[in-house]
């Protein structure tokens, strides 16, 4: 699709639904006001072309933090659109992919054999499931091409095996039978002739090669003609300060930057979290007219299991929180707003833990009406339970996969929903997250 088919401009979306809509960046949070008012209120500093440049403060009664991420390119020397990489976390760096990957299949068209890296460009990258997606579609599009044969494909992840998708992999039924989207994953690798290296973190990248370490700590370098490396998120750069002015930016986020919401970020190992210490309500636990949603709020702990090379190398794939969890989490926030407006604090607001909530991914393997594919995978709940489910972590019967042209059929349809939804057209609030 072209960047038109996927942009839209917000503010007659939020003008027809009678929202003030401010285009400016958020600075910092003053969750106390300060000497000049009692209001909490952001700081922010406006990017459009009529007040751009300008500072203003912007007060509020209830306050969504919903950012999403920092793309953290910075954490590995050479990674991005400014290093040696392209990247599809934005429209504008797809597109700028796109050509790339045009070019290099007009080279191939010329006899020439190439080699493309795909996958993650950090050790706790999240978002492995997008790296998978973009790895089959340009496998399609180099088929389609006729040009296969020349074509040397190397998937590059963070995660332990197949599958893992950051979620610490998946037991599903497939056809009457338990499965694992280890299998299922491999199996697709083998069918597409892809080849991965795993366990990995990129340490750097130079003109033409990625420097990795493994998790049994040696080192090797992978070349390429043409490489996009998903970078590492983190928390955007907002600060926090109290009614006197002083910082209090470590009470609001954790080091990561992102929010910290009513989850417990005690520290204990790995092996001793369980499923209740996911956040359920996503409010701040020290202002609590704050909420954090979706890549906004700081996971307590990765779901998949944190690993460390010899040299001391976290390579661990963080938690996804993107897709449908983060419109559930956005949708329970506002509706918690509503009730505490209509009761008070002492109002009962809902919860919504990613350890007792399904979500649905479709991902994309080729595009074409008659020749494209897509995995559909569902997982209930995201954060396995292994209390309720001791021997997978999840209910088996909520949790499979499937790849083939309904997928991709599936994945299209959702597209246009989406984009309905988000411009609030007639109805809009009957199609789910």
């Amino acid at each position: 699709m072209s960047a038109e088919q996927v942009t839209f401009p917000l503010a007659p979306v939020y003008k027809k639904k009678g929202i003030t809509f401010h285009q400016a960046l958020a600075q910092a949070i003053h969750p106390e006001g300060d000497a000049t008012t009692n209001s909490g209120f952001v700081a922010v500093k406006y990017t459009d072309s009529v007040r751009s440049g300008e500072i203003a403060k912007i007060e509020y009664d209830f306050l969504i933090n919903a950012t999403g991420p920092k793309l953290n390119f910075g954490a590995t020397p050479g990674l991005g659109p400014d290093g040696h990489t392209v990247s599809v976390c934005t429209f504008g760096h797809a597109v700028e992919a796109a050509k790339s990957l045009k070019e290099i299949i007009t080279k191939m068209k010329a006899g020439e054999r190439k080699s493309l890296a795909i996958g993650v460009g950090h050790g706790t990258c999240t978002c492995e499931g997008a790296a998978f997606e973009y790895t089959f579609n340009v496998e399609h599009e180099i088929r389609e091409a006729g040009v296969r044969d020349l074509a040397d494909i190397t998937y590059i992840t963070n995660e332990y095996e197949l599958g893992d998708f950051g979620v610490g992999g998946l037991v599903f039924s497939q056809a009457g039978f338990q499965t694992t989207s280890k299998l299922w994953t491999e199996s697709l690798f083998r069918e597409r002739g892809i080849n991965a290296i795993l366990g990995a973190h990129v340490e750097k990248i130079e003109p033409g090669e990625v420097h990795y370490e493994l998790v049994d700590g040696t080192k090797g370098v992978l070349n390429f003609d043409f490489a996009m490396l998903l970078p590492p998120f983190r928390g955007v750069y907002l600060k926090a300060f109290d009614k006197l002015g002083i910082e209090i930016s470590e009470k609001l986020f954790a080091p990561s930057g992102f929010m910290k919401v009513d989850a417990d970020y005690s520290g204990k190992p790995y092996e001793e979290w369980v499923a209740a210490d996911w956040p359920q309500t996503y409010r701040n636990p020290l202002y609590p007219n704050i909420f954090a949603v979706g890549i906004a709020f700081a996971p307590p702990h990765q779901i998949s299991k944190p690993r460390k090379s010899p040299n001391g190398t976290l390579i661990a794939p963080s938690p996804p929180r993107t897709g449908m969890p983060s419109g559930i989490m956005g949708k329970l926030a506002v509706i918690s707003i509503k009730e505490l407006i209509k009761i008070g604090p002492s109002a009962d607001v809902g919860t919504a833990s990613m350890a007792n909530m399904g979500a649905a991914c479709v991902a994309s393997a080729g595009s074409g009406l008659r020749v494209g594919s897509a995995a559909s995978m569902t997982m209930y709940p995201v954060v396995p339970d292994y209390v309720k489910y001791p021997n997978t972590g999840r209910s088996v019967d909520d949790t499979f996969g499937e790849i083939g042209l309904a997928g991709h059929w599936i994945k299209l349809a959702l597209h246009y929903m989406f984009i309905y939804k988000a411009k609030a057209r007639f109805g809009w609030f009957l199609i789910p997250e």
